[in-house]
């Protein structure tokens, strides 16, 4: 029976089925509207830095067919083949999306799904409607990810900007669209036949594909279906459709206009997602290594040109200046992975609340920026949650955060660090934490023993399915436990609620009286099982 998803939910594909060869069909249908259905193949920055892993009607299938596009067939607008065990180790990331092929918005499509398919049964579905859209006109609607295993998400989160800012966000390029002037010379002519291909669009690939593929298992053999078809399709798609993969490799795209759109390769130095490491001065010297020759020249000539932009050449300084402005500014700009919590770097999280389908919590204050529509509320712990509080030194002030938008958490830019959880639990001190989904579970618990100064004889216990968001203050260590592990009572940031914890002592009575004792005077012991871990921050309360 096939498990259904909603947005958010997230799940390992062993978990649903123990088959690796997978049918992917996405249904997504308006009154009006045309789609465009792809795949993005991404690497581990979630780029598109191989762009003969962008699957779609011009490009059916990967270099060694781990990802195949099918065609309409079984119900569903698109499909696709998935082999997981062939996919090259470089490719961490499948990215299913639609997007509008002309005008219209995502508000107003009909009921749509994508669902996967092994060994000819349904296995998961994710349903969708235009309600949970508003003005989008391109959604990704499910993942595959590698995260030690692989495993699927459904996402629904949509771009505005269509296409092209699906691509941007990958770090794909936007082609000209020259190839407008082409069906102007022969439209006239030939575009009769284009009429009567246009009912049939779907059917380039249907009149062989459904009826070798009908019983999804088989797969049939895709590639006969894509081999007709891609004359009509470049045909018909010339003139809307004006987004091209990074650097075709059938050149299909001619090199003298992509430079000219080039302004905005200012993304590409955010190709490894480093905020930290590119200098203003090293920006121009990443994009040239995965994007080819079409920036080193104008990007060599920027950052000479950043200082005089006073008193510079008066034709050339306001763009160079506008130019160099853009690439020292691209490693900082907004990251977004179609995840629910999302490290912007060290110090600073977004959190997507239109994903997920529940709140979160987090420490008064600590919200720095956000968008959309989100409610700020104020989170009581009751009566009873304060006087525990009190007594425990384990009160959190939190605030709940619902709506549509995205909210930026910080604090004091410590280290800021996302858990996620899967049934399991952690301990942490109420100070370590910084926000979490409103969906997991949290209570006091009390520490074995005495002697703890400064009332940390207590911490937090959260369990359950979610995320929390531990703060440190520098980077952290994680240990495994062991019947040797101590550590410092006030360096401990968390631990797993399986380890057992024992207060360890190393103060005599007497040793306090004479000058010179060591200052460690109080320590916790870990013991557990294999698996269970502490851990501990570069600093001292």
């Amino acid at each position: 029976m096939a498990r259904e998803f909603q947005r958010g939910h997230k799940a390992k594909i062993s978990d649903l089925t123990p088959g690796t060869d997978l049918y992917v069909g996405v249904q997504i249908a308006g009154p009006g509207l045309s789609f465009d259905i792809s795949c993005f193949g991404l690497d581990a920055n979630e780029q598109l830095s191989d762009d003969r892993y962008f699957i779609f009607f011009n490009q059916p299938k990967s270099p060694e067919e781990s990802i195949q596009l099918l065609g309409a067939q079984a119900g569903d607008s698109e499909s696709f083949r998935v082999t997981l065990d062939r996919i090259p180790a470089n490719i961490h990331k499948l990215s299913f999306t639609a997007t509008v092929d002309g005008a219209g918005q995502m508000s107003q499509v009909g009921p749509g799904y994508i669902r996967i398919v092994a060994g000819g049964e349904e296995v998961v579905r994710y349903a969708f409607n235009g309600s949970e859209f508003s003005t989008e006109r391109a959604v990704m609607l499910g993942d595959f990810y590698l995260k030690d295993v692989w495993r699927f998400a459904a996402v629904g989160q949509g771009f505005d900007g269509g296409l092209e800012a699906l691509l941007k966000n990958f770090g794909g390029e936007v082609a000209e669209e020259t190839p407008a002037a082409a069906p102007q010379q022969t439209g006239a002519p030939s575009f009769a036949p284009p009429a009567q291909a246009a009912p049939s669009f779907g059917a380039p690939a249907a009149p062989q594909a459904p009826q070798a593929p009908q019983p999804t298992p088989s797969f049939g053999t895709p590639p006969p279906a894509p081999a007709p078809a891609p004359t009509p399709q470049q045909q018909m798609h010339a003139a809307p459709t004006i987004v091209a993969p990074m650097t075709p490799p059938g050149g299909t795209v001619p090199p003298p206009p992509a430079p000219a759109p080039y302004g905005q390769p200012g993304q590409q130095p955010q190709f490894g997602q480093q905020p930290q490491q590119p200098q203003f001065g090293q920006v121009p010297g990443q994009a040239p290594a995965p994007y080819g020759q079409q920036a080193p020249s104008p990007y060599g000539q920027q950052p000479p040109g950043m200082p005089p932009v006073g008193g510079g050449m008066p034709g050339g300084a306001p763009q160079a200046a506008g130019a160099g402005l853009q690439a020292a500014l691209q490693p900082y700009k907004e990251t977004a992975t179609g995840q629910r919590w999302t490290p912007q770097n060290q110090q600073l999280m977004r959190v997507d609340l239109t994903m997920g389908g529940t709140g979160v919590l987090a420490r008064q204050g600590s919200m720095v920026m956000y968008q959309g529509k989100v409610d700020f509320g104020y989170k009581g712990a009751g009566f009873a949650g304060r006087m525990v509080g009190n007594a425990t030194g384990q009160e959190m002030q939190l605030m709940r955060c619902t709506g549509r938008g995205q909210v930026f958490l910080a604090e004091e830019a410590s280290h800021l660090h996302s858990i996620e959880l899967q049934g399991d639990g952690i301990c942490v001190s109420a100070e370590n934490v910084l926000a979490f989904d409103e969906s997991l579970q949290y209570e006091v618990r009390r520490i074995e023993g005495h002697g703890i100064p400064g009332g940390a004889l207590f911490t937090m216990q959260f369990q359950g399915t979610g995320t929390i968001v531990v703060k440190t203050h520098g980077v952290p260590v994680v240990l495994p436990v062991t019947p040797t592990t101590f550590a410092d009572c006030n360096a401990v940031v968390a631990w797993s609620s399986a380890s057992q914890v024992i207060i360890s002592s190393q103060v005599r009575l007497r040793r306090n009286a004479y000058p010179g004792h060591s200052g460690e005077t109080v320590n916790l012991q870990f013991r557990g099982a294999p698996g269970n871990f502490i851990v501990v921050q570069p600093y001292e309360v």
